[in-house]
């Protein structure tokens, strides 16, 4: 895109997750035909990209829900992404990370309990105050998977992965505003149809996804529950 090529010559910096979301929103609105709205899905990524996701529906005016992935955390370094995994058992593992960083299996089979536990906890949490897009059938839809940006992209990964082994759906598209152009390729390997990003920096000059945000406050389960509660009314 002619407007990735400008805005990376520059550091993008978003207002909030809001204002990333209505930018991402115009951007789709160019993408996907009035028609095609109607039969779409926004799902979100909690928590950040619950704001992202409830934004892009909203500009879009099509039907939004949530999907629960967690990441699974380096040793020592929660930050650091080496997978991620879905609450029914679907996981992906950079292998390449977790060679170099040499973890045992014992430590990923640890980890993708803790990180299980923490996603029914949260399943549980906001069971009932959004659309149970689960339950149902998605062939035929477009599911546009939106997060607040990908570092890694292991949580988007292993959430792409599972809606289309288990739902699929007519088309998959990702919606981000920041991601490395390292992690882009990464997606590009994955079966997605589409990837909408607003700026994507030279690895290099990548640190954060919060470098490109001015407020980049952590969301909380609060804030969730009354993002989603919005989208029932």
């Amino acid at each position: 895109m002619i407007f990735n090529r400008i805005i990376d010559r520059f550091q993008l910096k978003f207002k909030d997750r809001e204002d990333a979301g209505n930018i991402l929103g115009e951007s789709l609105e160019n993408l996907i035909n009035k028609k095609e709205r109607n039969n779409s899905l926004v799902l979100g990524i909690p928590r950040g990209g619950v704001i992202i996701g409830w934004t892009i529906a909203n500009k879009l005016s099509c039907d939004f829900g949530i999907i629960i992935p967690r990441k699974l955390h380096a040793p020592n370094n929660q930050e650091l992404a080496i997978g991620a995994l879905m609450e029914d058992g679907t996981t992906y593992l950079n292998e390449t990370l977790v060679k170099e960083l040499d973890i045992s299996p014992e430590y990923i089979k640890k980890e993708k309990l803790d990180q299980l536990e923490e996603i029914r906890r949260r399943t549980q949490l906001y069971s009932g105050k959004t659309f149970n897009w689960n339950q149902n059938d998605l062939s035929g839809k477009t599911v546009i998977l939106g997060d607040d940006g990908a570092a890694t992209g292991a949580t988007l990964i292993v959430a792409a992965r599972y809606i289309k082994t288990n739902k699929n759906p007519r088309k998959l598209i990702i919606a981000i505003p920041i991601s490395p152009k390292g992690t882009i390729n990464a997606l590009k390997n994955e079966d997605i149809d589409q990837i909408e990003v607003i700026t994507s920096p030279q690895n290099r000059n990548f640190l954060s996804i919060e470098q490109y945000y001015q407020n980049f406050d952590q969301v909380t389960d609060k804030q969730v529950i009354d993002t989603i509660q919005r989208n029932l009314k």
